[in-house]
Protein backbone atom coordinates (compact mmCIF):
# COMPACT_ATOMS: atom_id res chain seq x y z
CA UNK A 1 0.00 0.00 0.00
CA UNK A 2 1.23 3.70 -0.87
CA UNK A 3 1.68 5.63 2.31
CA UNK A 4 2.14 9.21 2.96
CA UNK A 5 5.03 10.82 4.17
CA UNK A 6 5.94 11.77 8.14
CA UNK A 7 6.12 14.94 7.15
CA UNK A 8 3.40 14.95 4.97
CA UNK A 9 0.98 13.47 8.01
CA UNK A 10 2.80 15.83 10.73
CA UNK A 11 2.46 19.22 7.95
CA UNK A 12 -0.35 21.11 9.95
CA UNK A 13 -3.51 22.67 8.35
CA UNK A 14 -4.18 26.34 8.57
CA UNK A 15 -6.21 27.21 11.38
CA UNK A 16 -6.87 30.37 9.22
CA UNK A 17 -8.18 28.51 6.20
CA UNK A 18 -9.34 25.34 7.64
CA UNK A 19 -12.69 26.63 8.15
CA UNK A 20 -13.13 28.12 4.44
CA UNK A 21 -15.73 25.01 3.44
CA UNK A 22 -17.92 25.84 6.11
CA UNK A 23 -17.23 29.50 4.70
CA UNK A 24 -18.85 28.72 1.12
CA UNK A 25 -21.34 26.80 2.48
CA UNK A 26 -23.09 29.61 4.36
CA UNK A 27 -22.41 31.29 1.49
CA UNK A 28 -24.09 29.10 -0.54
CA UNK A 29 -27.40 29.47 1.81
CA UNK A 30 -27.27 33.37 1.44
CA UNK A 31 -25.61 34.02 4.76
CA UNK A 32 -23.44 37.44 4.51
CA UNK A 33 -20.00 36.34 5.72
CA UNK A 34 -17.98 38.75 7.61
CA UNK A 35 -14.11 37.74 6.94
CA UNK A 36 -12.17 38.56 9.70
CA UNK A 37 -10.16 35.45 10.02
CA UNK A 38 -7.35 36.36 7.46
CA UNK A 39 -4.95 39.24 7.01
CA UNK A 40 -6.50 40.24 3.56
CA UNK A 41 -6.65 43.85 3.24
CA UNK A 42 -9.32 45.48 1.62
CA UNK A 43 -7.11 48.42 0.72
CA UNK A 44 -6.90 49.02 -3.08
CA UNK A 45 -3.30 48.61 -4.24
CA UNK A 46 -1.78 51.45 -5.35
CA UNK A 47 -2.97 52.45 -8.86
CA UNK A 48 0.60 53.05 -9.51
CA UNK A 49 1.65 49.73 -8.84
CA UNK A 50 -0.60 47.81 -10.52
CA UNK A 51 -0.05 50.38 -13.97
CA UNK A 52 3.42 49.36 -13.56
CA UNK A 53 2.38 46.17 -14.35
CA UNK A 54 -0.12 46.56 -16.88
CA UNK A 55 2.06 49.21 -18.75
CA UNK A 56 5.20 46.63 -19.02
CA UNK A 57 6.40 46.25 -21.93
CA UNK A 58 8.73 43.03 -22.83
CA UNK A 59 8.94 40.27 -25.82
CA UNK A 60 9.81 37.74 -23.94
CA UNK A 61 8.50 37.03 -19.95
CA UNK A 62 12.03 35.69 -18.79
CA UNK A 63 13.60 34.13 -15.98
CA UNK A 64 15.24 37.09 -13.15
CA UNK A 65 18.28 36.75 -11.45
CA UNK A 66 17.87 34.18 -8.58
CA UNK A 67 18.22 36.48 -6.31
CA UNK A 68 15.49 39.04 -8.18
CA UNK A 69 16.25 41.65 -10.74
CA UNK A 70 18.83 44.01 -9.70
CA UNK A 71 17.37 47.40 -10.67
CA UNK A 72 14.60 46.45 -7.48
CA UNK A 73 17.17 44.89 -4.70
CA UNK A 74 19.00 48.21 -5.68
CA UNK A 75 16.13 50.13 -4.96
CA UNK A 76 15.49 47.95 -1.68
CA UNK A 77 18.43 49.31 -0.41
CA UNK A 78 17.03 53.06 -0.54
CA UNK A 79 14.21 51.63 0.87
CA UNK A 80 15.35 49.98 4.03
CA UNK A 81 17.46 53.04 4.29
CA UNK A 82 14.64 55.32 5.00
CA UNK A 83 13.40 52.87 7.87
CA UNK A 84 17.22 52.60 9.25
CA UNK A 85 17.80 49.05 7.88
CA UNK A 86 21.65 49.79 5.83
CA UNK A 87 22.34 46.72 3.60
CA UNK A 88 23.67 46.38 -0.01
CA UNK A 89 22.11 45.38 -2.67
CA UNK A 90 23.79 42.04 -3.02
CA UNK A 91 22.50 41.35 1.11
CA UNK A 92 19.26 41.11 -0.27
CA UNK A 93 17.76 37.84 -1.95
CA UNK A 94 13.92 38.36 -3.29
CA UNK A 95 11.67 35.19 -2.47
CA UNK A 96 8.09 34.27 -3.52
CA UNK A 97 6.34 35.83 -0.92
CA UNK A 98 7.84 36.16 3.11
CA UNK A 99 7.30 32.35 2.96
CA UNK A 100 9.67 31.43 1.34
CA UNK A 101 12.03 33.39 2.89
CA UNK A 102 11.25 31.53 6.45
CA UNK A 103 11.13 28.39 4.14
CA UNK A 104 15.19 29.14 3.07
CA UNK A 105 15.83 30.46 6.05
CA UNK A 106 15.23 27.16 8.07
CA UNK A 107 16.78 25.15 5.60
CA UNK A 108 20.21 26.85 5.40
CA UNK A 109 20.29 27.82 8.82
CA UNK A 110 19.13 24.98 10.92
CA UNK A 111 19.87 20.69 10.12
CA UNK A 112 16.79 17.91 10.80
CA UNK A 113 17.02 17.91 14.50
CA UNK A 114 17.19 20.98 15.48
CA UNK A 115 14.95 23.56 17.86
CA UNK A 116 14.04 26.93 17.28
CA UNK A 117 12.10 29.09 19.84
CA UNK A 118 9.20 30.82 18.59
CA UNK A 119 6.97 33.09 21.70
CA UNK A 120 3.28 31.73 21.73
CA UNK A 121 0.86 32.96 19.78
CA UNK A 122 2.84 32.94 16.82
CA UNK A 123 2.09 32.79 13.06
CA UNK A 124 0.65 29.69 12.25
CA UNK A 125 2.80 28.70 8.91
CA UNK A 126 6.20 28.69 11.07
CA UNK A 127 4.83 25.47 12.55
CA UNK A 128 4.60 24.59 8.74
CA UNK A 129 8.02 25.42 7.54
CA UNK A 130 9.72 23.79 10.61
CA UNK A 131 7.91 20.42 10.04
CA UNK A 132 8.96 20.93 6.21
CA UNK A 133 12.44 21.28 7.32
CA UNK A 134 12.48 18.52 9.92
CA UNK A 135 13.18 21.36 13.13
CA UNK A 136 11.36 21.41 16.19
CA UNK A 137 9.78 24.68 17.51
CA UNK A 138 10.05 24.70 21.22
CA UNK A 139 7.29 27.38 22.30
CA UNK A 140 7.61 29.88 24.85
CA UNK A 141 3.88 31.36 26.27
CA UNK A 142 3.49 35.05 26.16
CA UNK A 143 -0.04 35.42 27.47
CA UNK A 144 -3.33 37.62 26.61
CA UNK A 145 -3.00 38.97 30.42
CA UNK A 146 0.22 40.80 29.75
CA UNK A 147 -0.62 41.72 25.94
CA UNK A 148 1.33 39.35 24.96
CA UNK A 149 4.91 41.46 26.03
CA UNK A 150 7.82 39.13 25.32
CA UNK A 151 8.04 36.63 28.18
CA UNK A 152 11.21 36.81 30.49
CA UNK A 153 13.93 35.93 29.40
CA UNK A 154 14.57 33.56 32.16
CA UNK A 155 12.17 31.55 30.39
CA UNK A 156 14.15 31.28 26.99
CA UNK A 157 17.25 30.31 29.38
CA UNK A 158 15.22 27.10 30.61
CA UNK A 159 14.23 26.32 27.15
CA UNK A 160 18.19 26.24 25.80
CA UNK A 161 19.38 22.91 24.97
CA UNK A 162 22.34 21.76 22.67
CA UNK A 163 19.84 21.76 19.63
CA UNK A 164 18.63 25.57 20.17
CA UNK A 165 20.16 27.19 17.16
CA UNK A 166 17.77 30.08 16.70
CA UNK A 167 14.90 32.46 17.67
CA UNK A 168 11.85 33.77 15.92
CA UNK A 169 10.14 36.66 16.69
CA UNK A 170 7.52 38.72 14.16
CA UNK A 171 7.11 42.29 14.81
CA UNK A 172 4.75 43.88 14.99
CA UNK A 173 3.48 40.68 15.84
CA UNK A 174 0.87 38.19 14.01
CA UNK A 175 -1.27 37.08 15.39
CA UNK A 176 -1.19 39.33 18.71
CA UNK A 177 -0.60 42.38 17.01
CA UNK A 178 1.82 43.20 20.00
CA UNK A 179 4.88 45.73 19.31
CA UNK A 180 7.94 44.84 20.74
CA UNK A 181 10.18 47.51 22.14
CA UNK A 182 13.31 48.24 22.60
CA UNK A 183 14.54 47.01 25.66
CA UNK A 184 12.59 43.63 24.72
CA UNK A 185 14.54 43.23 21.43
CA UNK A 186 18.28 44.24 23.37
CA UNK A 187 17.51 41.12 25.39
CA UNK A 188 16.88 39.35 23.12
CA UNK A 189 20.63 40.47 21.40
CA UNK A 190 22.15 39.26 24.40
CA UNK A 191 20.25 35.15 24.28
CA UNK A 192 21.31 35.47 20.98
CA UNK A 193 25.18 36.57 21.43
CA UNK A 194 25.23 34.25 24.38
CA UNK A 195 23.99 31.20 23.32
CA UNK A 196 25.41 31.69 19.65
CA UNK A 197 21.89 31.64 18.13
CA UNK A 198 20.24 33.23 14.73
CA UNK A 199 17.41 35.58 15.29
CA UNK A 200 15.12 35.15 12.48
CA UNK A 201 13.08 38.51 12.39
CA UNK A 202 9.69 38.67 10.39
CA UNK A 203 8.97 42.20 9.60
CA UNK A 204 5.43 42.06 7.01
CA UNK A 205 4.22 44.93 9.49
CA UNK A 206 6.89 47.18 9.81
CA UNK A 207 4.79 50.20 8.76
CA UNK A 208 1.72 49.70 10.81
CA UNK A 209 2.66 50.75 14.61
CA UNK A 210 0.10 53.00 16.27
CA UNK A 211 2.03 53.88 19.60
CA UNK A 212 5.72 53.68 19.73
CA UNK A 213 7.78 52.83 16.14
CA UNK A 214 9.10 49.42 15.39
CA UNK A 215 13.00 48.65 16.16
CA UNK A 216 14.11 46.17 13.82
CA UNK A 217 16.49 43.62 14.54
CA UNK A 218 18.97 45.20 12.10
CA UNK A 219 18.72 48.04 14.19
CA UNK A 220 20.71 46.13 17.50
CA UNK A 221 23.97 46.22 16.94
CA UNK A 222 26.74 43.65 17.05
CA UNK A 223 24.81 40.61 15.97
CA UNK A 224 25.10 41.23 12.11
CA UNK A 225 26.33 37.78 11.70
CA UNK A 226 23.15 36.49 13.54
CA UNK A 227 19.97 38.60 12.25
CA UNK A 228 17.74 37.33 9.26
CA UNK A 229 15.09 39.79 8.42
CA UNK A 230 12.00 37.99 6.44
CA UNK A 231 10.19 40.36 4.85
CA UNK A 232 7.26 41.06 1.89
CA UNK A 233 5.21 43.56 -0.13
CA UNK A 234 1.81 41.64 0.94
CA UNK A 235 0.67 43.39 4.25
CA UNK A 236 3.02 46.75 3.27
CA UNK A 237 1.35 47.70 -0.56
CA UNK A 238 -1.60 45.41 -0.12
CA UNK A 239 -0.45 43.37 -2.62
CA UNK A 240 -1.09 40.01 -1.13
CA UNK A 241 -1.70 38.51 -4.37
CA UNK A 242 2.11 39.34 -5.99
CA UNK A 243 4.05 36.64 -3.80
CA UNK A 244 7.14 38.78 -3.32
CA UNK A 245 9.02 39.16 -0.02
CA UNK A 246 13.00 39.41 0.53
CA UNK A 247 15.45 37.22 2.37
CA UNK A 248 17.64 40.27 4.18
CA UNK A 249 21.02 39.51 6.13
CA UNK A 250 24.82 40.49 6.31
CA UNK A 251 26.20 36.77 6.92
CA UNK A 252 27.55 35.80 3.87
CA UNK A 253 28.00 32.61 4.56
CA UNK A 254 24.13 32.38 4.94
CA UNK A 255 23.58 34.15 2.08
CA UNK A 256 25.43 31.52 -0.03
CA UNK A 257 23.66 29.27 1.33
CA UNK A 258 20.51 30.54 0.68
CA UNK A 259 21.28 31.50 -2.84
CA UNK A 260 21.78 27.70 -3.22
CA UNK A 261 18.10 27.31 -2.44
CA UNK A 262 16.91 30.24 -4.88
CA UNK A 263 19.00 28.80 -7.72
CA UNK A 264 17.25 24.92 -7.06
CA UNK A 265 13.57 27.40 -7.75
CA UNK A 266 15.48 29.51 -10.28
CA UNK A 267 13.64 33.12 -10.14
CA UNK A 268 10.79 34.81 -8.20
CA UNK A 269 7.82 35.84 -9.93
CA UNK A 270 8.54 38.77 -12.55
CA UNK A 271 5.35 40.50 -12.81
CA UNK A 272 5.02 40.81 -9.05
CA UNK A 273 8.99 42.14 -8.77
CA UNK A 274 7.84 44.98 -11.56
CA UNK A 275 5.26 45.86 -8.73
CA UNK A 276 7.35 45.78 -6.00
CA UNK A 277 9.75 48.15 -7.41
CA UNK A 278 6.93 50.51 -8.61
CA UNK A 279 5.83 50.59 -5.02
CA UNK A 280 9.32 51.77 -3.80
CA UNK A 281 8.35 55.23 -5.63
CA UNK A 282 4.96 55.56 -3.89
CA UNK A 283 4.79 59.21 -2.28
CA UNK A 284 6.87 59.23 1.33
CA UNK A 285 3.43 59.92 3.33
CA UNK A 286 1.19 56.93 1.29
CA UNK A 287 1.57 55.17 4.94
CA UNK A 288 -0.15 58.02 6.51
CA UNK A 289 -3.20 57.51 4.95
CA UNK A 290 -3.25 53.38 5.52
CA UNK A 291 -1.62 53.41 9.09
CA UNK A 292 -4.74 56.17 9.88
CA UNK A 293 -7.26 54.01 8.12
CA UNK A 294 -5.89 50.50 10.22
CA UNK A 295 -5.55 52.75 13.88
CA UNK A 296 -9.25 54.08 13.16
CA UNK A 297 -10.46 50.26 12.77
CA UNK A 298 -8.04 48.62 15.37
CA UNK A 299 -9.57 51.77 18.47
CA UNK A 300 -13.26 50.55 17.23
CA UNK A 301 -12.81 46.54 17.47
CA UNK A 302 -10.85 46.69 20.66
CA UNK A 303 -13.97 49.34 21.86
CA UNK A 304 -16.53 47.17 20.60
CA UNK A 305 -14.52 43.55 21.94
CA UNK A 306 -14.25 45.08 25.61
CA UNK A 307 -18.26 46.55 25.81
CA UNK A 308 -19.15 42.87 25.09
CA UNK A 309 -20.04 40.74 28.46
CA UNK A 310 -16.96 38.58 29.10
CA UNK A 311 -14.90 39.67 26.61
CA UNK A 312 -11.34 40.91 27.02
CA UNK A 313 -9.05 41.93 24.56
CA UNK A 314 -5.95 43.73 24.97
CA UNK A 315 -5.04 46.77 22.94
CA UNK A 316 -2.65 45.99 19.78
CA UNK A 317 0.44 47.99 19.10
CA UNK A 318 0.58 47.40 15.49
CA UNK A 319 -0.01 45.07 12.62
CA UNK A 320 -3.77 44.56 12.05
CA UNK A 321 -4.60 41.51 14.28
CA UNK A 322 -6.40 41.69 17.74
CA UNK A 323 -6.62 38.26 20.08
CA UNK A 324 -9.38 38.33 22.04
CA UNK A 325 -10.40 35.96 25.07
CA UNK A 326 -14.16 34.94 24.91
CA UNK A 327 -16.48 33.40 26.98
CA UNK A 328 -16.85 30.18 25.11
CA UNK A 329 -15.79 26.70 25.61
CA UNK A 330 -13.70 26.01 23.09
CA UNK A 331 -12.81 28.10 19.72
CA UNK A 332 -12.84 25.97 16.98
CA UNK A 333 -16.36 24.77 18.13
CA UNK A 334 -17.19 28.00 18.45
CA UNK A 335 -16.19 29.65 15.28
CA UNK A 336 -17.28 26.83 13.46
CA UNK A 337 -20.42 26.81 14.61
CA UNK A 338 -20.84 30.89 14.02
CA UNK A 339 -20.51 29.46 9.97
CA UNK A 340 -22.80 26.25 10.40
CA UNK A 341 -25.60 27.27 12.37
CA UNK A 342 -25.81 31.23 13.30
CA UNK A 343 -26.59 33.93 11.60
CA UNK A 344 -27.66 37.74 12.53
CA UNK A 345 -29.82 39.44 10.31
CA UNK A 346 -28.71 37.17 7.13
CA UNK A 347 -25.07 37.82 8.65
CA UNK A 348 -22.55 35.63 10.31
CA UNK A 349 -18.83 36.70 11.39
CA UNK A 350 -15.29 34.05 10.56
CA UNK A 351 -13.10 34.09 13.27
CA UNK A 352 -9.62 32.15 13.39
CA UNK A 353 -9.27 30.22 16.32
CA UNK A 354 -6.27 30.70 18.73
CA UNK A 355 -5.83 27.13 18.89
CA UNK A 356 -3.51 27.16 15.77
CA UNK A 357 -1.32 29.54 17.16
CA UNK A 358 -0.07 28.34 19.72
CA UNK A 359 2.74 25.41 20.09
CA UNK A 360 1.68 24.14 23.27
CA UNK A 361 -1.73 21.83 23.29
CA UNK A 362 -4.61 23.04 24.81
CA UNK A 363 -3.92 26.76 25.00
CA UNK A 364 -5.93 29.19 23.37
CA UNK A 365 -8.93 27.33 23.56
CA UNK A 366 -10.78 30.21 24.96
CA UNK A 367 -9.32 32.89 21.88
CA UNK A 368 -9.80 33.72 18.89
CA UNK A 369 -8.10 36.40 16.30
CA UNK A 370 -9.45 38.54 14.49
CA UNK A 371 -8.34 40.43 11.63
CA UNK A 372 -9.42 44.66 11.23
CA UNK A 373 -8.86 44.28 7.41
CA UNK A 374 -12.80 45.51 6.77
CA UNK A 375 -14.41 48.67 6.28
CA UNK A 376 -15.44 50.77 9.50
CA UNK A 377 -19.12 49.95 9.05
CA UNK A 378 -18.61 46.29 8.37
CA UNK A 379 -16.19 46.39 10.77
CA UNK A 380 -19.19 47.44 13.29
CA UNK A 381 -21.60 45.17 12.05
CA UNK A 382 -19.81 42.39 12.21
CA UNK A 383 -19.14 43.00 15.81
CA UNK A 384 -23.14 43.21 16.26
CA UNK A 385 -23.58 39.53 14.80
CA UNK A 386 -20.40 38.65 17.34
CA UNK A 387 -22.35 39.91 19.94
CA UNK A 388 -25.70 38.47 19.37
CA UNK A 389 -23.75 35.54 18.84
CA UNK A 390 -22.13 35.25 21.90
CA UNK A 391 -25.33 35.70 23.39
CA UNK A 392 -27.05 32.86 21.75
CA UNK A 393 -23.76 30.51 22.35
CA UNK A 394 -24.17 31.03 25.89
CA UNK A 395 -27.43 29.58 26.30
CA UNK A 396 -26.12 26.51 24.45
CA UNK A 397 -23.20 25.83 26.66
CA UNK A 398 -24.58 26.56 29.58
Amino acid sequence: MLTISQRGQEMPASPIRKLVPYAEAAKARGTKVYHLNIGQPDIETPKMVLDAVRNSDFKVLEYSHSAGNESYRRKLVNYYASVGIHVNHQQIIITTGGSEAIQFGFLACLDAGDELIIPEPFYANYNGFAVAAGVTVVPITSTIETGFALPPIADFEAKITPRTKAIVICNPNNPTGYLYSKEEMEQLKEIVLKHNLYLFSDEAYREFCYEGTQTSAMHLTGIDDHVIIMDTISKRYSACGGRIGAFVCKNQKVLDAVMKFAQARLSPPSFAQIAGEAAIDLPANYFDTTKAEYKSRRDLIVKRLNAMDGVFCPNPGGAFYAMAKLPIDDADVFCQWLLESYDYEGATVMLAPATGFYGTPGLGKKEVRLAYVLNLNDIDKAMDCLEHALKAYSKLIN
